[in-house]
């Protein structure tokens, strides 16, 4: 039952790192029995202020107070004391532990306890707050749901009645979200009080009961759920009204069942060194003037699939046609010469895609040089060319002489993106095009693959919102441990159904 008095407190909270400022006198506070989710584009300070509140990171000013008094914690150690738990985006487990000895690890004599004993206390939280958990499975035996089980477990076990989660559904399946939130429900019922950090508004509107906003290390409101909607927490987020729609393009020149497919893959299958399959008989055709999102849990294949179809991986078997001609086993300049161009983004964008160190001009060079004439570079014709794709992108830079790791996230996949598309491709392969961007940035990156599938480019389009591949995509196809599932028309399917399919249900079972 909520009470109105608040249990935790931040009150002036202020954090910085060298020059930057990542909190400023930031004050929220959360009750027992109640969902805060803590709101704000990237680089707004979220993770920053609940690192503080977690023991993570010290404040350099304000206070944290916990049923009214003031606390300090110069360690995580400190805050589970206090009674304050953290479920991290990357869960913090071992893998070669069982869930037992992942929540046990912490205690006073290590592995040598009384494993009965702590069974019980487990099953005596799991049966409080509605969870399920194998003691005896290995972690890497579990999917993404029962390793987040996990870690809620790990913190509840150790006394936590204060629990912050950092977006906790971002690999998660639909169904694994919804028991999710039935978890953090009860919790709320059993005099819990909750901090959910996410960036997507209909899950804020779903599960929690009061909303923080953050913007640029600030605090700038904190609203009832019930009494707002999606369109003003964006426009508290980013300071101006933003239009949230996003646009499914309709199909470009090419993408009539009568057209020859663009891109062919059959029998597509890869294996490891230790010979597991990260591909298995994969199959799909995409026609130009059409978006194919991919669909799938962290580690499905996705990233297997992008760099074999690229060049950058061997394939054990099967077959990968552009037009008619097989490219399977060329090399990569080779592929994009034929007019196949691969923008991916991993969790690092600058690891793969763009040389942090350079500038935007040699960015844009590194794709281009290999087709001039003669020994030397002509760096007045790269300029140009730089210019011109911050000029049509909207790129935010002092100069393209600017070194790129300075940039924002979303404008340095502005960079890359319009780099990709500047080389006039008839397939453009896009991985995760989005990570870590801000509304507005993401928009724009949807606007653009849109502009590209009007004129009749091919789009393989992998991403990590489900709610954006249905509203984007032409197809959606779904890949569980390598193996394609499906494919479905997302104006008909419910995502309940392909959340089953991204669960290794095929499409048959599924239905």
């Amino acid at each position: 039952m909520t009470t109105d008095a608040p249990y935790v407190e931040l009150r002036g909270i202020t954090k910085s790192f060298g020059s930057v400022r990542a909190n400023r006198a930031v004050s929220l506070s959360v009750r027992r029995g109640e969902i805060l989710a803590l709101l704000g584009e990237n680089g707004s300070g979220k993770s920053t202020l609940v690192n503080m509140l977690s023991g993570i990171y010290t404040p350099d000013s304000g206070s944290i107070l916990i049923g009214g008094k003031e606390v300090s914690f110069a360690s995580p150690d400190d805050a589970i004391r206090s009674g304050i738990g953290m479920v991290h985006q990357h869960f913090k487990l071992v893998s070669v532990m069982t869930a037992l000895e992942n929540i046990a690890v912490g205690e006073k004599g290590g592995f040598f306890t009384d494993n009965k004993k702590i069974s019980e206390r487990i099953y005596q939280v799991e049966k409080r707050f509605g969870l399920v958990t194998n003691p005896d499975k290995k972690v890497y035996n579990m999917s993404v749901g029962e390793k987040q089980t996990v870690e809620i477990l790990k913190v509840l076990y150790r006394g936590a009645n204060v629990l912050i989660l950092d977006e906790p559904t971002a690999v998660l399946t639909p169904q694994e979200t919804d028991r999710l939130f039935d978890i953090l429900r009860k919790m709320r019922d059993e005099d819990c009080a909750i901090v959910i950090i996410t960036h997507k508004l209909n899950e804020v509107m779903a599960i929690s009961d009061r909303v923080t906003v953050l913007r640029k290390g600030e605090s700038v409101g904190t609203v009832i759920t019930a009494e707002t909607n999606p369109r003003q927490l964006t426009e508290l987020m980013v300071g101006e009204p933003v239009d949230l729609s996003i646009e499914r393009a309709a199909p470009g020149p090419g993408s009539s069942p009568e057209d020859a497919p663009m891109l062919s893959v059959e029998g597509l299958t890869v294996t490891d060194e230790e010979g597991i399959r990260l591909l298995d008989s994969v199959s799909f055709e995409l026609r130009g003037g059409e978006i194919l999102g991919v669909a799938g849990v962290a580690g499905s294949g996705q990233k297997e699939l992008c760099e074999t179809i690229a060049g950058l991986q061997k394939a054990g078997s099967g077959s990968v046609r552009f037009l008619g001609d097989e490219v399977l086993g060329h090399t990569p300049r080779d592929i994009i010469k034929k007019g196949i161009s691969m923008s991916f983004i991993p969790e690092d964008r600058l690891g793969m895609g763009l040389v942090a160190g350079m500038d935007i001009v040699d960015n844009v060079l590194l794709k281009s040089y290999n087709g001039t004439p003669g020994p030397f570079v002509d760096r007045a014709a790269g300029r140009a060319h730089a210019e011109r794709i911050v000029r049509d992108y909207d790129i935010a830079t002092p100069s393209v002489s600017h070194v790129v790791k300075k940039l924002s996230g979303g404008n340095i996949q502005k960079v890359l993106l319009g780099r990709e598309i500047e080389l006039s491709p008839r397939l453009l392969i896009t991985a995760y095009p989005v990570r870590g961007l801000d509304i507005g940035a993401s928009i724009t990156i949807y606007d653009m693959l849109n502009e590209q599938k009007k004129k009749g480019v091919a789009i393989l389009f992998i991403g990590e919102d489900l709610d954006v591949l249905m509203e984007l995509s032409d197809r959606v196809m779904v890949l569980n441990n390598g193996r394609v599932t499906g494919i479905v028309d997302p104006r008909k399917a419910a995502k309940e159904d392909i959340g089953l399919l991204m669960m290794g249900h095929r499409a048959e079972e599924a239905s």
